[in-house]
């Protein structure tokens, strides 16, 4: 889920917009008990009023009695996942050993945490920690392939999200309709969406009718928790092959910002790799040659528990944060890319939201907003929503109640971040765990 830069920290970052790119039940038979209750009855009173069957020979012959039936529960024994995914992951690991992400070894002055022995340590004191983050980034994987088989021009973005979405809460094991189930495990976030000119925080409300078209660019971002870790990862679908070389620039920084990120490394000197990267792209559109741009005033994240934007941001474009990444710190890794302007402002209608940390202890004179934020709290937390989500809750009427929360400074208001109209954004992103010894990818899969 991508931050955006401060308005006034935009004019820190040392930005070169001149440099030219190089080329390049009913009615259904009751079984197990019930069924073998009457039969055993019928039997008994065939003993009690009537001859024998086999008297002649002195042997009365008995009917066995049925056992009951154990129902097995969905999935239960599954070794392959199902299309749509609904069998949970922890039944296809059952020992609860999740594949670990993409291993990079840490260079420089930090090689020798790889053997230390003391880094060792405290790599195996974070066991329940890397397992829930793995839980989480297999979930985001399996539900991923399955939208990337399955996504195609013509489908509704509500028939997407939601099957996104479902796959992800059965997944998970958490459907998130009691209330403080979401907490536990499922969404990390709501499924973004974004199209064309539109970068991020774009998913469709109630009654949204946009369809997907085959020239369309579409950025998928969504976030799988499990235990507040959330697993944050991203990419573009395309249905035109004109827009490859867009897709590569972006994809190409993202790489290139995971491979510079670490232990002691400052965010100026990632952001510089990653614009250097995505910068010597161009693509051509329509017979005319676009230069691939980093939007400057989005960046990548650190992610805390419960928490989706972290105190620190990864920039994607040179400038002089000298903040340092630290050792146990998640990052979200995220470039984004774009034939625009390079710079997104708020449009459309918003239908990300989420509770603030630090949120103030305000009184709140609307009535609706006390409830409503009584159902974020036992529902959300810190966890962003949409107001699809609120919908499903069974939650109506609530907008006025929302917009006085976010007037109040208790919620915050995600609104779509959009480039210049025509233009094409792309979006690629990893979740990247800095562990004492090494630096896991591990949203990392075979797709990218």
């Amino acid at each position: 889920m991508a931050a955006k830069v401060p308005s006034g920290e935009l004019g820190k970052l040392n930005i070169d917009n001149g440099k030219k790119p190089a080329g390049a039940s009913n009615g259904v038979k009751k079984e197990g008990v019930e069924e073998g209750e009457h039969e055993d009855s019928d039997d008994d009173n065939a003993e009690e009023g009537a001859p024998e069957v086999g008297a002649a020979s002195g042997v009365a012959k008995k009917k066995k009695k049925r056992k009951p039936k154990k129902k097995k529960a969905a999935g239960a024994g599954a070794t392959t996942q199902s299309n749509p995914p609904r069998v949970l992951v922890s039944t296809l690991f059952p020992a609860g050993q999740y594949p670990e992400g993409e291993i990079q070894e840490y260079r420089n002055e930090n090689n020798f945490r790889t053997t230390n022995e003391e880094k060792r340590h405290l790599d195996r004191m974070n066991n329940d920690f890397l397992t829930e983050y793995r839980h989480g980034a297999e979930v985001h994987r399996q539900v991923r392939q399955w939208a990337q088989k399955n996504v195609k021009p013509g489908m509704t973005l509500t028939e997407i999200a939601e099957g996104i979405e479902d796959g992800v809460r059965a997944l998970t094991g958490h459907p998130g309709l009691e209330e403080g189930d979401n907490i536990k495990g499922g969404m990390g976030f709501p499924t973004g969406l974004s199209i064309n000119h539109c970068a991020a925080h774009y998913t469709p409300n109630a009654g949204n009718k946009m369809v997907l078209q085959k020239e369309d660019v579409m950025k998928v971002d969504f976030g799988v928790h499990v235990n507040g870790r959330i697993v944050d990862s991203a990419w573009t679908m395309t249905f035109d092959p004109v827009y490859d070389n867009l897709l590569a620039a972006v994809k190409d920084a993202t790489n290139t910002g995971i491979r510079e990120a670490g232990i002691d490394v400052r965010m100026s000197d990632i952001g510089a790799a990653i614009q250097e990267a995505m910068e010597s792209y161009e693509v051509e559109i329509g017979g005319t040659a676009f230069p691939v741009k980093a939007i400057r005033n989005l960046n990548g994240h650190s992610i805390s528990q419960y928490s989706i934007h972290g105190t620190k941001s990864v920039p994607i474009v040179k400038g002089g944060d000298q903040t340092k990444m630290e050792e146990g710190e998640t990052f979200a890794i995220e470039t984004f890319g774009s034939t625009g302007k390079g710079y997104v402002r708020d449009d459309m209608e918003t239908s990300h939201y989420a509770k603030k940390a630090d949120a103030p202890n305000v009184a709140l004179r609307v009535t609706s907003a006390r409830s409503l934020l009584n159902v974020i709290n036992k529902n959300f937390g810190t966890l962003p929503f949409c107001r699809r989500y609120l919908d499903r809750l069974g939650q109506d009427k609530y907008l006025l109640g929302l917009n006085h929360l976010v007037n109040s400074g208790i919620v915050e208001a995600y609104p779509p971040l959009c480039d210049i109209k025509g233009s094409y954004t792309a979006q690629f992103e990893h979740t990247i765990l800095l562990r004492p010894t090494v630096k896991e990818v591990v949203s990392r899969g075979d797709d990218f």
